[in-house]
């Protein structure tokens, strides 16, 4: 019951609370700091045990940063999609800066092993130098509508955070919205986790399944 709280609580629009009155119906009483709880420890292993069913990401990369606000204070965050649609990383940021866009790349190219050859930004002045150095063989792509997919997948994000009912710190702010894009590529058909089910039922066979290996 504690990965199909976590699940509801990752795939839908719901708060800690809405998933706690859920669980009650069901006949399992828990505090909604005991979802948070959840949801904090065990996505992230959730995640760590799907990563060798992912499917390798393309090599064209949309990169754009949206903003959400933590605690009260406005926090940056860096995402990526691929030309299929599957979230290639994110970071949460204090700042926009050439060293938080580092950050951001770095850790997706040595961890995904694949080289874009083209990466569509933004028209941010951060991005020309640090992908000269980190992926100098790419082509810097930067023109009017050009990351329309990238705008619409933040739209994605936003809808989702709406009723969260607010994010508490920047550890928080990480796990949520790291898991939100993990959660987007498992239904999207982006892990080889539920592909003999209907799409609708997807999510829910990927979690039956990584419940086993944690």
């Amino acid at each position: 019951m504690i990965v199909v709280a976590v699940r509801w609580y990752l795939r839908y629009n719901l708060s800690y609370r809405d998933v706690e009155e859920l669980l009650v119906e069901r006949g399992i009483e828990v505090d909604h700091i005991t979802v948070f709880r959840w949801v904090q420890r065990f996505t992230p292993l959730l995640a760590d045990a799907a990563r060798f069913t992912r499917h390798a990401p393309g090599d064209r990369w949309y990169v754009d940063e949206t903003y959400v606000k933590v605690n009260g204070s406005w926090r940056y965050v860096y995402r990526a999609i691929d030309q299929y649609g599957q979230v290639t990383d994110v970071i949460v940021s204090p700042r926009r800066d050439a060293a938080a866009a580092r950050r951001f790349f770095s850790p997706a190219l040595a961890t995904l092993k694949v080289t874009p050859s083209e990466v569509v930004t933004g028209t941010a002045a951060i991005y020309p130098a640090v992908l000269d150095d980190l992926i100098p063989s790419a082509w810097h792509h930067v023109e009017q509508y050009a990351n329309n997919p990238m705008e619409a997948d933040h739209g994605r994000l936003k809808h989702r955070l709406r009723g969260m009912r607010g994010l508490r710190n920047d550890r928080t702010a990480q796990v949520i919205i790291a898991r939100h894009a993990f959660v987007q590529n498992l239904r999207r058909g982006h892990h080889e986790l539920g592909l003999d089910v209907p799409p609708a039922l997807r999510v829910a066979a990927a979690f039956t399944e990584l419940a086993m290996a944690i």
